[in-house]
């Protein structure tokens, strides 16, 4: 027995390994689910990267098979890991593009060097799932398998590549930058590219550093930061009492005159602080101001420097009009919102704006809400707001410190607005709709005007410094406006601030909110009002003001609020600040809403589809080889 023991084990030895060998590499779904490591079978060599979805990658040169075992070009164009980055910005609405696209790309065409994979640093991947695995829980989507950042990518130690560096804008800030500002202005008048604009507000922010702050609300969808540069003496964070102004440029992007205003007005700030300019120093001290010189980098480049039309450049790169493009809830429920478009909703939505001007060109006039007409049929309607009087003051502040809108002048544009002031309501001028100013006013605290600053678009360089001249004081003088009217504090009874507490104005239907710290704003002109502030679980209380012609800054008005109890059935299951959270168009838009329904149809797999996500209809191409890995329940 025991001589037979070892040819049988040896025989045994034998077939296990026959199987071994023979079994396959990967077993059926494994590799989807990143189960089965790379490939060595197959040795490639450096290509071009012709990938339609990955062409704007930091390198040229890829290699098949890449990291997923993708054999071939045509392999990855057929995958539902190349379907899903096609499809990532309009799934996500705009969040983390091109971010996600390109950290992908970089695993379905890995950079190649000397015929071997370069791969991607894991960093780069783990703060990307930081910041982007939110908006996947938003749509109930799995965050997919080849961008684990374990499996696919590698420390700088091993020689990774950064697949977004590309986007990053590097600005190398010198001593000299940091170095007191010289006792003079010095701001050069020329158009600036986006890199050269970065540079500036970057280096601004250096030299200002102690009131002064450069930050990104998001990404152009050609992965640009929409930079914006904030001056306050606490820069960072919002101070009590403390009212806030945006301006906002370049949303058409061959609209340029604002863009360079707002760089220069960065700089003017910046340098007349430091030189003890006690006008300049009482505003930064008062307020805190948010430039945003580029709302449409994309567009800016494509309209270039050669100036050269009317319409080149307004869209952004997905040929979308931004100030078309915010919702309108009640009519378009499903247009594609850019990324540039949710990413100013957002800024709206987490900073408490008072006051806003909105740069253009094309016109010499300064336009108020609505811009859209009440009526859908009559393109030029007198349409106001309930505050159409505080609107009209805000627009007249504006044009009075400019000496060509001022004058009467009849050298102007297309339009001659001389008889009406140099401003006029939108809509009556001409109705559109998801205009920025109409959502800013119906869904935020804040009043916004558009300012059509002249009438060449995209003027020679030196126009830029007369622009300047006419401009200065206009947009000074109307951040000085957010100083007007009321302000306060509502507290309970034990000094505990009251967010989302409502402010109410008799005669005017328009409430404004409280924000985090229980403070607020309300823009008034002069006169007698009776302000009543509630809040759900709370007494209501009114209190009867009087605002003096001459009155220069903001009256205070505090409202303590006494918790009462609430008996009425309908509202025994709220918790009571949900009754007053401000209604935010953000989290219930979404033009998706339909995108996953089908008909009625036969057989268990449509039954099993109309079960899943709604985005599951996306990857309907792919038949059996749709992305299970997507779902969470997997």
């Amino acid at each position: 027995m025991a001589g037979l023991r070892c040819p049988l084990l040896g025989a045994l030895l034998i077939i296990i390994v026959g199987v071994v060998r023979c079994s396959p590499k990967c077993f059926p779904g494994d590799q989807a689910l990143g189960k089965c490591g790379e490939s060595t079978s197959e040795k490639g060599t450096c290509a071009d990267n012709t990938l339609g979805y990955c062409d704007d990658l930091p390198y040229s040169k890829a290699i098949f098979p890449n990291l997923l075992d993708h054999r071939s070009r045509g392999d990855v164009e057929f995958s539902a890991e190349y379907i899903l980055l096609s499809v990532l910005d309009n799934l996500l609405q705009g969040e983390c593009n091109p971010d996600l696209r390109l950290v992908g790309c970089s695993i379905l065409a890995p950079k190649c060097e000397k015929n071997k994979i370069v791969k991607p640093c894991r960093r780069v991947c783990q703060a990307l799932k930081k910041s982007c695995l939110p908006a996947f829980e938003a749509i109930d989507m799995a965050w997919p398998y080849f961008l684990d950042c374990d499996r696919f990518f590698v420390g700088e130690e091993e020689g990774c590549h950064d697949p977004l560096e590309k986007l990053r804008v590097n600005v190398e800030i010198t001593s000299e930058d940091l170095a007191p500002q010289t006792p003079y202005t010095l701001i050069h008048f020329t158009h600036h590219n986006y890199n050269q604009m970065v540079s500036i507000l970057k280096k601004t922010a250096a030299k200002c550093s102690n009131i002064a702050k450069t930050y990104s609300i998001g990404r152009s969808f050609e992965g640009k930061d929409l930079f914006v540069i904030e001056f306050s003496n606490n820069p960072g964070q919002h101070d009590l009492l403390e009212p806030e102004v945006r301006y906002v440029a370049n949303m058409h992007g061959n609209e340029v005159v604002g863009r360079e205003l707002l760089i220069y007005l960065a700089q003017y700030l910046c340098s007349e602080y430091l030189l003890g300019n006690t006008r300049i120093q009482t505003l930064i001290n008062t307020t805190r101001i948010h430039l945003l010189p580029s709302m449409n980098p994309d567009g800016y480049e494509r309209a270039g420097a050669g100036y050269n039309g009317w319409t080149n450049g307004r869209m952004t790169a997905q040929n979308i009009d931004l100030n078309r493009n915010f919702p309108d809830l009640t009519s378009e429920v499903h247009k594609i919102v850019a990324p540039e478009t949710k990413a100013v909703m957002k800024w709206m939505r987490n900073v408490p704006f008072v006051l806003s001007g909105s740069l253009h060109g094309g016109e010499l006039v300064v336009t108020y809400p609505y811009d859209f007409s009440k009526h859908p049929l009559e393109e030029k309607m007198f349409s106001p707001t309930p505050d159409d009087k505080v609107f009209k003051m805000l627009s007249k502040t504006y044009v009075a410190s400019h000496p060509k809108m001022s004058d009467q002048s009849t050298e102007r544009c297309g339009g001659n607005f001389i008889n009406r002031g140099s401003i006029i309501n939108g809509a009556e001028w001409y109705s559109f709709s998801g205009g920025m100013p109409d959502f800013s006013y119906l869904h935020t605290n804040c009043f916004e005007l558009t300012l059509e600053l002249g009438c060449e678009k995209f003027p020679t360089e030196d126009e830029l410094y007369p622009a300047w001249q006419d401009n200065k004081e206009s947009l000074l003088s109307l951040i000085e406006m957010v100083h007007r009217g009321i302000k306060g504090v509502v507290k309970d009874e034990h000094g505990n601030p009251i967010k989302n507490a409502r402010i109410s104005v008799k005669g005017i239907r328009h409430d404004i909110t409280t924000g985090e710290d229980g403070d607020y704003w309300r823009l008034l002109i002069p006169g007698v009002y009776v302000i009543t502030a509630e809040a759900f679980g709370y007494s209501k209380v009114s209190k009867k003001i009087t605002l003096p012609a001459r009155m220069m800054k903001a009256g205070r008005v505090d409202f303590v609020l006494n918790r009462v109890e609430i008996k009425t059935r309908k509202y025994d299951k709220l918790i009571p600040e949900d009754i007053y959270d401000r209604y935010d168009p953000l989290d219930s838009y979404d033009p998706h809403a339909q995108a996953g329904q089908r008909e009625q149809g036969e057989g268990d797999e449509q039954s099993q589809d109309r079960e899943k996500p709604w985005w599951w209809s996306y990857f309907s191409m792919l038949g059996n080889n749709k992305p299970s890995w997507l779902l969470k329940n997997n």
